[in-house]
């Protein structure tokens, strides 16, 4: 009896190259969880995807996938298929760098992760930068404040900028900079009383909450001694946008803690005051993180130098926002 999924006899073996094009279009199935978010990331169609799929299966003589009308799964073959064809094309892309040279220009595409506030603000610059030094490349990018998106490689993501401590041993992460915070509320909120200056007195007033950092305690630390002050506090207002919490509380609707650098032009101009200078919440690193791996497409490797060579210019000035 024939094995379902081989080739006749008369049929020719794919090129090296197609097989090579084979393979990246399975691991780019298995990695984006189906034939259609596949063919999306690769540019093409579901057909074509599903073609290259059919010939590899043929060609090795052996079902890669098993596919319902709701589910799609490797079989046992599949998983050592996928992991094998990982490595050969890992080997495969750092053989062609070394063939070409470090100095490679990129072309494809990138997919990035970023901060809602700092991919629309301060990340812009390095991305023009990088557009514009390489213009065979375009990029995906992706807003999300959620630094529990941890599966990059299934997702296709290339890397990410993350705001705070990174904890997942699979990913590096390189430290870019540290974002001051601050405790600021519109003059009318006080309704003409004296401007707090104290810890302490920041307890009973209405507050708003920046849920990716703190929701319902708030701990603050005095600059020159050191000294903590942890308070419970109950939001009127809670969100997950930090230009949300920062036009909330250019309204008066409570007070917040927000990174220096967003508030730092409505401090100047009155809009925002600052609240118990002498005390500061801890910063937040910031870092580019992206999943471990033998080799580095050049896509990223050049995004990750503009970023990082372009840190002092990008981060540097934030801590000068948090100063008395």
């Amino acid at each position: 009896m024939k094995n379902p999924v081989s080739s006749s006899s008369t049929a020719s073996p794919p090129a090296s190259g197609d097989r090579i094009e084979l393979m990246q279009t399975f691991v780019r199935i298995v990695e984006a969880g189906s034939l259609s978010a596949a063919a999306e990331q690769m540019g093409t169609t579901q057909p074509t995807i599903s073609r290259r799929l059919q010939a590899l299966e043929r060609s090795l003589g052996l079902r890669l996938l098993q596919r319902t009308t709701h589910h799609m799964g490797l079989t046992l073959d599949g998983e050592r298929c996928y992991e094998r064809a990982r490595e050969l094309l890992s080997s495969w892309a750092s053989f062609e760098s070394e063939l070409r040279g470090a100095g490679d220009e990129p072309t494809g595409t990138l997919r990035v992760i970023v901060p809602h506030a700092f991919g629309q603000d301060r990340l812009i610059d390095p991305l023009a930068e990088y557009l514009a030094r390489y213009p065979g490349m375009t990029v995906e990018w992706l807003l999300h404040d959620d630094r529990a998106i941890q599966d990059y490689i299934a997702a296709g993501i290339d890397c990410a900028i993350q705001v705070g401590e990174i904890t997942d041993p699979g990913l590096v992460a390189v430290r870019l900079s540290e974002v001051p915070r601050i405790v600021a509320a519109a003059p009318s909120l006080l309704d003409g009383g004296p401007l707090p200056d104290d810890a302490g007195q920041l307890a009973e007033l209405p507050w708003l909450a920046l849920r990716t950092f703190y929701r319902n305690e708030v701990t603050l630390t005095h600059g020159s001694s050191g000294r903590k002050r942890r308070f419970p506090i109950a939001p009127r207002f809670s969100t997950d946008s930090l230009y949300a919490l920062r036009n909330a509380m250019l309204r008066g609707i409570g007070v917040g803690i927000a990174s220096a650098w967003v508030i730092e032009e409505d401090l100047a101009r009155g809009d925002l005051v600052r609240l118990a200078p002498d005390w500061q919440a801890p910063s937040l690193p910031v870092s580019l993180v992206y999943p471990y791996a033998r080799f580095y497409p050049a896509r990223l490797r050049r995004f990750a130098e503009i970023v990082r060579q372009g840190a002092a210019g990008i981060f540097g000035d934030v801590a000068r926002a948090a100063e008395p």
